[in-house]
């Protein structure tokens, strides 16, 4: 979901990742319907509704209610053809249902954090600007990074920093958050960066990524539950396909990634298969918009096909 601003203001100008395979992807003759399940500031839910004239529809969720908002505005000319609710994708079966909507023709998942998100200090999810520990990604929800940070004992905060930012120094860093807080609560992005920045050796301070990159994310993902509510999401996506309807991903990191593979990989074996995985391996940015957008280097796309009953026989 990572975009290419202009500044904080300009929302609308961003660039969404890889549009053109997803357009390539989800762009059938017979498609009608389309779910964008993080659908963000809409930058692939706008190029969606532009390629499905007159008649495709596109309903959007996303658990930021700020995102939400925003795309709202920017997507008001196409009028009753698009529908935006706040909500998460792992809800994804109650939200079409409550719409009176049984089956899509064409799901995207665009993993991962906006610029948008990481750009607002007050959201706190970047090390590079001063803000408050939050982290939350639906700040309707409870509990903030800094509520973790602070209460977590010295092992759980070391799995975590360990296992979603796989982070060598996870243990020295963990065992100084635990001596920082003793001190006072860690309550702003600037002092969890600071107590990393003293637990890690001298050259991994200024190494060719900043020191804190990992356990941000590790901690982000901790709190808003990603890896945790994405497989069955996936899995709700495909029950709700019509056959022949398609599912793209795009996702940002191998944690991510290894969930997608394993769910379309179960989902398409041989015992009555749900799918047929159309991309044997994932799909990376063009080294045109690699040029256009560094930011979309870690992006990995995966796209499959609901089997129909006659795909089966």
């Amino acid at each position: 979901m990572t975009l290419e601003l202009k500044n904080d203001k300009e929302v609308s100008r961003h660039s969404p990742v890889m549009v053109k395979e997803v357009l390539f992807w989800l762009i059938q003759r017979e498609s009608r319907i389309y779910l964008d399940c993080t659908v963000g500031y809409s930058g692939h839910a706008e190029k969606l509704l532009e390629a499905s004239v007159p008649d495709g529809r596109l309903i959007g969720l996303d658990r930021d209610a700020i995102a939400i908002s925003a795309s709202r505005d920017r997507l008001t000319r196409f009028g009753n053809r698009v529908s935006l609710l706040h909500g998460h994708f792992v809800d994804l079966k109650q939200h079409l249902a409550a719409g009176g909507i049984g089956q899509v023709d064409g799901i995207l998942f665009d993993l991962g954090i906006s610029s948008a998100q990481l750009e607002e200090p007050v959201r706190g999810f970047s090390f590079q600007e001063d803000g408050p520990l939050d982290m939350r990604m639906d700040q309707s929800m409870s509990g903030t990074a800094a509520d973790l940070i602070n209460r977590w004992p010295e092992a759980q905060l070391a799995n975590t920093i360990f296992q979603f930012g796989d982070e060598r120094f996870s243990r020295r860093i963990a065992r100084a958050i635990v001596h920082a807080r003793e001190r006072r609560p860690l309550t702003t992005t600037k002092e969890l960066v600071s107590v990393i920045e003293r637990a890690v050796p001298p050259n991994y301070r200024h190494g060719r990524i900043h020191c804190a990159t990992r356990t941000f994310q590790a901690f982000r993902i901790a709190v808003n539950q990603e890896l945790d509510c994405l497989e069955p999401a996936l899995r709700d996506a495909v029950d709700v396909l019509s056959p022949g309807g398609r599912l793209c991903v795009i996702s940002f990191h191998s944690l991510e990634d290894r969930v997608v593979k394993h769910t379309f990989r179960a989902l398409s074996g041989k015992d009555n298969p749900a799918l047929m995985v159309l991309t044997k391996k994932p799909q990376g940015p063009s080294k045109e918009e690699l040029e256009r957008n560094p930011r979309s280097r870690s992006a990995k796309l995966r796209a499959a096909q609901r089997i129909s009953r006659e795909d089966q026989t």
